[in-house]
């Protein structure tokens, strides 16, 4: 999936201007897997150019910014909680292995060798680490590749149980760390889906909106003068249907 995704974000750099897009403000925004997945694609990116991986037909430096909206980047810190919500850690941890063809003999009731189960789980445990940008860009060998990485701003809800907003925060600091220009906004009372799904359809003021219009036309002053004016958002569906929503909905 990460080459996928690094594939699509080729497809935009190489091709905006024909489709009347701006080259020079492309961003790159992923909202949970998504954002951990486009995480990888920008960490795997960056190490490719800076010589010590495989490099892809697009730069690192053509993403002006990367937002990460309810992510989860260090997944050796969430496969317990990931356990503890029903996605039980020996079937995640071969999943990171070998992908979705292990569930299929697991579900069934089908027997493992022993000695291929424990292969699994090793081995899988080094795709966590591989997979974990927050784990990746700490690894002193690739600071080449971590200077090259565009700004960072990571937004959760402290609401969020489905993947705890203590992620954005470690992987911001983490990234601070080793040098990247990187934040963490965290917005009170906000659970997994509110900040992409229920809070637009509330229609009126969108903290995350807002947010998101001040980074992108930071500096544009006639940008942010005609968002100033523009008619408020309406609302999309009653309060009452998006509190039934959320009492069944598993985020």
């Amino acid at each position: 999936m990460v080459k996928d995704a690094s594939q699509g974000i080729s497809f935009v750099c190489n091709n905006i201007a024909e489709y009347g897009g701006d080259p020079n403000r492309i961003y790159l925004m992923g909202q949970s897997a998504g954002a951990h997945i486009a995480a990888c694609a920008l960490v795997e990116q960056a190490i490719g150019e800076s010589g010590e991986g495989e490099s892809t037909s697009w730069s690192v430096s053509q993403i002006k910014a990367y937002f990460g909206l309810s992510g989860g980047y260090n997944l050796l810190n969430l496969v317990d909680h990931f356990h503890s919500r029903g996605l039980y850690k020996s079937i995640f941890v071969r999943y990171m292995l070998c992908g979705i063809s292990w569930l299929i003999p697991y579900s069934l009731g089908l027997p493992f060798k022993d000695g291929l189960i424990s292969y699994s789980i090793m081995e899988g445990e080094q795709s966590l680490r591989r997979f974990s940008p927050e784990v990746v860009v700490q690894d002193s060998n690739i600071k080449n590749a971590v200077s090259l990485l565009p700004p960072i701003v990571l937004f959760h809800g402290t609401a969020d149980y489905s993947i705890p907003s203590d992620a954005s925060k470690t992987f911001a600091e983490a990234l601070q760390r080793v040098g990247v220009q990187a934040e963490s906004i965290l917005y009170e009372g906000k659970t997994h889906t509110d900040l992409f799904l229920q809070d637009p359809m509330r229609g009126g003021s969108d903290e995350m909106f807002e947010d998101l219009v001040a980074l992108i036309h930071a500096g544009d002053s006639e940008a942010l003068a005609k968002h100033a004016v523009a008619p408020p958002r309406k609302r999309l569906v009653p309060e009452f249907m998006l509190k039934l929503a959320h009492t069944v909905s598993p985020f």
